[in-house]
């Protein structure tokens, strides 16, 4: 681990809100400070600030990647006798994949170890999700991890102290400071989990759309060619996939209500998009480590999931972190419930048309399910289900989903807030596709 010594910070925040390029060194320093207590969230939330404002260039996103990195320990292996895929999103709105990706990928003969975050603005976190489930630990240390996926196929856990340490402190402090739209930032974030772990294969999800930080496909490739960029720099193959975030990508936004989703999914009782995407993902995962045909690898995942191949995994997965694997079987009796389910009705006729994804997330948020403040608990009970896609058909006073909360008052407001969240055509609207681009492993800039 890199060491540093104490220093007048100022002047690398005065720098970059000059516009100024640091030398690598320096954003390196200011990184380990950081994570080390030597300064504070006052000067870190500046030159976080004047980053999202000014911009990180190639070098200095390289150099905070590798502070991060060096700000703890790194995972690895040794021989698992199977290829080892670490995938990750960018995040977005009810985006469960990496909840069905890492056991149904582990149930393919895959080994998938992934450092996951909570929740970030309007997305939703892997990490809060996974704990609403009784009793599961995500806050694994390296040598825990490595001998969950020997033993399981499969492990998600938090950084640790000794896990990257610095990245998740600075990604609770850019939750809190409106510091989170950066594609620095969001690279530097995402791949230092990526490579603080070995693996065979890294698969990035960039989202685009009305739910992402990245709202349009440019932002969404400018943030894909950064991360590979970086992956590439390191030596390590990187697959990167811009999907369509512009609704909810699955049915439920909370917490408990994902986990209920993805077990559906799991068992091969759900359709729609996030099984599409899930199934996507391993089959990518499948094609570049064993050389199989994408539509035979898609058919096998399929398998998995309709066979309980995949469910018997996560159950596996589950237990071994501590939680009730009895989840998988019957999620009702295991899953927190809010005290309140309400219908959530149409207020209109027509056809969807677009929806304000980010808007349907804060909605949730406000009810518990996400945080505003670093380092506030969520509630993993509330939420919001909301069932149609663009294209589809609504009408007034027939539901659109649930909302789950704690009051009668804040259910009316989540309420509001969603219907606000939806536009409403007269005439028939194409649903946008699920998958924007793809950059292969090799050879895909």
């Amino acid at each position: 681990m890199l060491s540093v010594t104490t220093w007048d910070p100022r002047g690398t925040i005065a720098a970059k809100r000059e516009r100024q390029t640091l030398p690598p060194d320096e954003v390196e320093r200011f990184v380990l400070a950081y994570a080390m207590g030597e300064i504070g969230d006052g000067p870190a939330a500046a030159f976080l600030m004047a980053s999202l404002l000014n911009g990180l260039d190639d070098e200095e996103t390289l150099a905070m990647t590798r502070a991060m990195i060096a700000s703890g320990d790194t995972v690895t292996f040794g021989d698992l006798g199977r290829p080892a895929v670490d995938k990750h999103s960018t995040g977005g709105v009810a985006d469960g994949v990496t909840l069905v990706f890492a056991p149904l990928a582990a149930s393919l003969g895959l080994a998938v170890a992934k450092l996951s975050g909570r929740g970030l603005g309007h997305t939703g976190g892997t990490l809060d999700k996974l704990e609403s489930i009784p009793g599961l630990r995500t806050d694994l240390e390296p040598d825990r991890i490595a001998q969950q996926v020997h033993e399981v196929g499969c492990a998600v856990a938090a950084q640790s102290s000794r896990l990257v340490p610095a990245d998740g402190a600075l990604y609770a402090l850019r939750d809190a400071t409106a510091t989170v739209p950066s594609v620095p930032l969001i690279a530097a974030s995402v791949m230092s989990k990526k490579l603080a772990v070995a693996s065979d294969l890294i698969l990035l999800d960039v989202k685009a759309g009305s739910g992402a930080f990245m709202k349009d496909p440019a932002r969404a490739r400018s943030l894909a060619e950064a991360c590979l960029a970086l992956a590439y720099g390191a030596g390590r193959p990187c697959g990167v996939a811009i999907t369509d975030m512009s609704q909810p990508l699955g049915e439920a936004i909370g917490n408990a209500l994902d986990i209920n989703e993805a077990v559906q999914v799991l068992r091969g009782s759900r359709r729609g998009l996030l099984r599409d995407l899930s199934i996507w993902f391993a089959a990518r995962a499948l094609e570049a480590t064993g050389g199989i045909h994408f539509d035979e690898a898609s058919a096998r995942a399929a398998t998995a999931l309709d066979d309980g191949s995949a469910s018997e995994r996560f159950a596996r997965m589950i237990e071994a972190q501590g939680g009730d694997p009895r989840v998988t079987e019957d999620p009702g009796s295991v899953l927190p419930r809010a005290p309140l389910v309400v219908p959530l009705l149409a207020d209109r006729t027509g056809i969807l048309g677009a929806v304000d994804a980010e808007g349907i997330g804060m909605a949730s948020s406000a009810l518990g399910a996400g945080r505003v403040r670093k380092g506030e608990q969520v509630d993993p009970a509330v939420g919001i289900v909301f069932r149609p896609k663009i294209g589809d058909r609504i009408d007034a006073k027939e539901p659109l989903g649930e909302i789950h909360a704690r009051s009668r008052d804040a259910a009316e407001l989540a309420s509001k807030r969603t219907l606000e969240a939806l536009t409403v055509a007269e005439d028939p609207v194409e649903p946008p596709p699920l998958i924007h681009g793809w950059f292969p492993p090799e050879g895909g800039r």
